[in-house]
């Protein structure tokens, strides 16, 4: 069986410069400018994770993001510690919750938020002692 890493996320969006905003404020995204073939190319880090932005043009034909929950990809989810500190500050930036902190199993707590475009962004607190 081959060896599979992860390598990337790959975001589209119509406002590239707003998005990456978001996750740099919010979230503490690392935000790398580059070109690529003569064009702006925006990326950013987050948890470990390469996560590329891609610029939708205007009048460019693409679907609308679907509304979670869906089949397929539904959300992301990234590792926290302390996570009623992390929701309380995500609160005061404004961030829209889905789903308040909660604990749906012992030894994990979880909550969801809305990111740009309605990406559902999932955040767990995991106690090592049911790992």
């Amino acid at each position: 069986m081959p060896n599979y890493k992860w390598d990337h996320i790959h975001l589209r969006t119509a406002d590239p410069e707003a998005t990456v905003k978001w996750f740099e404020t919010v979230m503490g995204a690392e935000i790398h400018r580059s070109n690529q073939n003569g064009k702006p190319r925006i990326d950013m880090t987050l948890g470990g994770a390469n996560i590329f932005i891609a610029p939708v043009p205007a009048g460019e034909t693409v679907n609308a993001a679907p509304v979670t929950p869906y089949q397929g990809l539904d959300h992301f989810g990234l590792a926290v510690s302390n996570i009623d500190d992390v929701a309380a500050d995500l609160k005061k930036k404004g961030v829209e919750f889905t789903k308040e902190p909660h604990s749906p199993r012992p030894g994990v707590k979880i909550c969801f938020i809305r990111g740009p475009m309605g990406i559902s962004i999932e955040l767990l607190d995991r106690d090592p002692k049911y790992t």
